[in-house]
């Protein structure tokens, strides 16, 4: 299984976040403008949190909540998982599908070097396997 470097290879460099002291509206401008589901809280240059849509509806709209006058840092997940450039997509997986979350922020040290969805694990482990499949057939038609 390939590696979360080979993802990154491929998507842009830019890492969209925001502080906690921003406002909803604003990180779902980011979001909205970016097309991405999750900006992460940053915070001196560190991860202090992360934000997702589903953060925004859960805790803003179902809450009657103003997105205009609350602040990221009210609503945002604190305990962020994070992983490393050379975990296996199949090892993200497993850590995203059994702890419930759609975004992984990836780090070297404390220093945030990409952002990986699992749409992005999906379209790698569906590659993969086009090519495995790709490679039997020849096989089995000589």
């Amino acid at each position: 299984m390939s590696q979360i470097s080979e993802i990154l290879s491929n998507k842009p460099d830019t890492i969209w976040s925001v502080t906690s002291e921003h406002s909803v509206y604003d990180a779902i401008k980011v979001m909205s403008e970016q097309g991405i589901g999750a900006v992460l809280v940053m915070e001196n240059e560190q991860i202090a949190g992360i934000l997702s849509e589903r953060d925004c509806a859960r805790k803003v709209v179902l809450e009657c909540r103003s997105s205009k006058e609350t602040k990221v840092g009210e609503i945002m997940t604190r305990n962020v998982f994070t992983t490393t450039r050379d975990k296996s997509i199949s090892e993200c997986m497993s850590m995203m599908t059994d702890n419930h979350f759609r975004h992984l922020p990836i780090v070297e040290g404390r220093k945030v070097v990409g952002m990986i969805s699992i749409g992005d694990l999906v379209r790698a482990m569906i590659s993969e396997y086009k090519y495995t499949i790709e490679q039997l057939e020849q096989y089995i038609a000589g």
